[in-house]
Parts: C-alpha cells; sequence; structure tokens
C-alpha cells in the first residue's frame, strides 16, 4: 500500500535475478499491421526498436495486399522496407496475397497469435511509442493476468487531463492506440453489429457511450448499416458485454500520427494530438474498479468534440440548402 492509500502490485522481475529471466523468456508477442504508408510506418517501428525489451520481443507483421493497383507501388515500398528491419529477436512477416482490408487483417492475425501464445501487443503503422511502451505492456500483462475483471491495457488515453490520476488507472471504455490482451479475454470479441443492436438496451447505450459523451454506439450502426467495416469498437462491446475493464496509464506512451487523412478511418483531427511520454510505469493499481475521475475526464474531453447549438444548426441549414439547390436541378 502507497502513501496515498493505494494498493500496488510488487515487480518482483524488476529486481529478482531468477524472475527476470523467466519474465524475459515469456515476453508477449508484438503484432504490427501494415498496408500502404511507408513514412509512417518507418515511425512506428523505428520507435518500437527503442523500447526497452524489443530485442528481446518477437515481432510479427501483417502487411495487406493493395485494394486497387494505384496503391500496389506503394505497398511494393513498405514490403521492401520491412524486410530490412532488424533489432528484434524474431520477425515473422506475413504478406497478404489478397486485400483483407484493416478490420479483417486485425481480427484474423490477433487471433492467431494470441491463441498461439495467449497473450499478445497490437500496433498498427501508424502508432508511434515511448521507450517504455513495451515494459508497461509486459509488466500489465504480468500483473492482470489472473485478474477476470481487467481485459485489456492501452497506452492510449484520450485527453492530457491525468494530472490527478494514479500512475495507473482503469476505465471500460476502450482505446486501440497501442493495446494489449490476453486469450480468454479476446475469446468474448464478437463482430455481430446486428446482435449488438438486437439486444443493448437504451441505458445500455446511453453507458456505452460515456454517458451519453461519445460517439461509440454510433459506430456500431454505421458498421450494422455497411457504412463501415470496424474492429475496435466490437472489442469495446465484449469488455462492457462482460462488464470488464480497460488498465490504464497516467502518462501517455504512444500516439497516432495516421491522424492526417491517410487513415483508413480516421479524417484530420489535431484533437486527439496528446504528448508521448518516456516516462516508466512502475506503480501497477490493485484497486480494481472504473476510476470515476477519469471517466469524468473522457466525458468531457468527448463533450468538448461535439459542435455547438449553432454549429447543429448552420449545417443543417446548409444540408437543407444542398438538397433544395438539387431538387431545383432536378
Amino acid at each position: 500500500m502507497d502513501n496515498d492509500g493505494e494498493q500496488y502490485a510488487v515487480l518482483e522481475w524488476d529486481y529478482d535475478t531468477e524472475k527476470r529471466k523467466i519474465f524475459i523468456d515469456n515476453l508477449a508477442p508484438i503484432v504490427l499491421f501494415t498496408y500502404n504508408r511507408l513514412d509512417h510506418t518507418k515511425q512506428t517501428v523505428e520507435a518500437l526498436k527503442k523500447n526497452i525489451y524489443a530485442e528481446d520481443s518477437k515481432l510479427f507483421i501483417y502487411s495487406d495486399a493493395p485494394k486497387t493497383e494505384v496503391v500496389k507501388e506503394e505497398v511494393d515500398h513498405v514490403r521492401a522496407y520491412l524486410h530490412t528491419i532488424e533489432g528484434f529477436k524474431s520477425i515473422t512477416i506475413v504478406e497478404r496475397k489478397e486485400n483483407w482490408g484493416l478490420a479483417r487483417n486485425i481480427i484474423d492475425g490477433v487471433t492467431r497469435i494470441v491463441n498461439e501464445y495467449g497473450k499478445i501487443i497490437v500496433l498498427e503503422d501508424d502508432i508511434v511509442t515511448s521507450k517504455c511502451f513495451l515494459k508497461y505492456m509486459n509488466d500489465g500483462l504480468e500483473v492482470y493476468k489472473n485478474e477476470e475483471k481487467v481485459m485489456a491495457i492501452s497506452s492510449y488515453f484520450w485527453t492530457d487531463n491525468t494530472e490527478k490520476l494514479p500512475e495507473t488507472f482503469f476505465l471500460q471504455p476502450f482505446a486501440c492506440w497501442g493495446w494489449s490482451t490476453w486469450k480468454q479475454d479476446w475469446d468474448y470479441f464478437e463482430r455481430d453489429p446486428e446482435k449488438l443492436t438486437r439486444e443493448f438496451s437504451d441505458k445500455e447505450i446511453y453507458q456505452f457511450d460515456i454517458d451519453g459523451s461519445g460517439d461509440f454506439w454510433s459506430q456500431v450502426i454505421d458498421n450494422k448499416e455497411g457504412k463501415l467495416y470496424t474492429w475496435a469498437i466490437f472489442f469495446f462491446a465484449a469488455i462492457f458485454r462482460q462488464d470488464g475493464l480497460v488498465a490504464y496509464a497516467k502518462y501517455n506512451l504512444s500516439k497516432n500520427i495516421g491522424i492526417d487523412g491517410t487513415g483508413e478511418n480516421c479524417d484530420v483531427c489535431t484533437a486527439y494530438n496528446t504528448n508521448v511520454f518516456e516516462n516508466e510505469i512502475q506503480r501497477f493499481s490493485m484497486q480494481i474498479q472504473e476510476n470515476l475521475l477519469a471517466r469524468k475526464n473522457a466525458k468531457e474531453f468527448f463533450n468538448s468534440l461535439k459542435p455547438s447549438f449553432y454549429e447543429r444548426i448552420y449545417n443543417k441549414c446548409k444540408n437543407i440548402i444542398k438538397i433544395c439547390k438539387k431538387e431545383i436541378k432536378e
């Protein structure tokens, strides 16, 4: 127990030579998903190589095939680079023969690797990490491996407003910009938007949207209607339905550099530009319940992204004018 009355796990492998050797021998595999963004991929890999435990970790890279001939050259450049990567215990590259798309690629790759190793650390090609990212993930995977309620670990929290939060805390919503999990928790994953829309009550939808502040449920609807084909919202739904929690760190250890219009499901957005810290996370909370302050901070952040009343009226008027002009032309 710390001075603040909070209970924290003791990381015995940090100072016990024998336990450290066992720990290092059983690090979680890293899985990286890539496509056609060479510059982003290089930044992601170069940052990962600087990580504590990088040279002791197995790296699996899934390279999706080009969707069209237009991007074939870009995909070829990425694949050529992937074969030059060094600095890890082993590197396995899976080059898809056909285009799977990001969601199918991740679902298949995560399922295969986590089923084989029992745990996994996952990155996409636009997630730049702190040098302490892998240590945080592996420490957390060991600390919480027998805690049924903890179903995932995230290295990214949406806002830098974390000053009053403990070094680690728990929240139900899941952030996928650098994350890890265990096989027993990924087993709950199910991509079935039809089922969710049938079974979620209005109260559950409100809670799922972080008390009405977020925009999570709309992603489920868009998947159901075929406007989106994504995966992360369904892992969040699995965690939510199991009344599970996600472990977060006070200091962001990763950031998304792909919110620049190049990502598959992300437009240009500066709101998510948080800082990345080189802080080693040492105190893993054993007070396993949702942190109400963290939930409040997340709620305030998502509310801040919503357009104001006047912006909504303006956008509505613009849409009406657009429809009227179209009807007049017709």
